[in-house]
């Protein structure tokens, strides 16, 4: 909050939005690579700043994985659409989990740098790949308790 260039950027992007129609261009390539890489972005930039101000790793994968879903929810809302984080998409939140945490391997190697590069391109690269190859997550009903007869009945 000490930064004013977030607030002008999410200014500029929320007056991007409300003059071009974007309902019609969410479901190409560019538009993947863009969200890939906006997810990404916010997972490294979450971790980043909780490692800035002296907080663990566990809060600083939580944080980023949180700053990077929320944005995505809040443009499927506004697309009048059920956010990507609530399934039915390939890789969401566990991309930003994966990000998060190679920005914090990596600053804890004391290469910040090199996280914000390799986190961006494995982000990018990982949502990618699950989108092409629609890579998901089991979901609940996948998962029983009970023999495999039990689930054949």
């Amino acid at each position: 909050m000490t930064d004013y260039t977030y607030l002008t950027v999410a200014t500029a992007g929320t007056l991007l939005a409300f003059v071009a129609d974007l309902s019609r261009h969410t479901s190409g390539w560019g538009f993947n690579v863009l969200d890939a890489s906006a997810l990404s972005v916010w997972a490294v930039a979450g971790a980043q700043k909780t490692l800035a101000v002296g907080l663990g790793w566990l809060p600083a994968v939580l944080l980023g994985t949180i700053t990077a879903v929320g944005g995505g929810a809040i443009r499927d809302l506004l697309l009048a659409r059920t956010p990507s984080v609530f399934g039915g998409t390939p890789l969401y939140a566990t991309v930003a989990i994966v990000v998060s945490a190679v920005m914090v391997v990596c600053s804890r190697f004391g290469a910040p740098t090199v996280g914000v590069l390799a986190g961006i391109t494995v982000g990018v690269s990982l949502r990618l790949a699950a989108s092409t190859w629609g890579w998901k997550l089991p979901g609940s009903r996948d998962w029983r308790l009970g023999s495999s007869k039990d689930r054949d009945s």
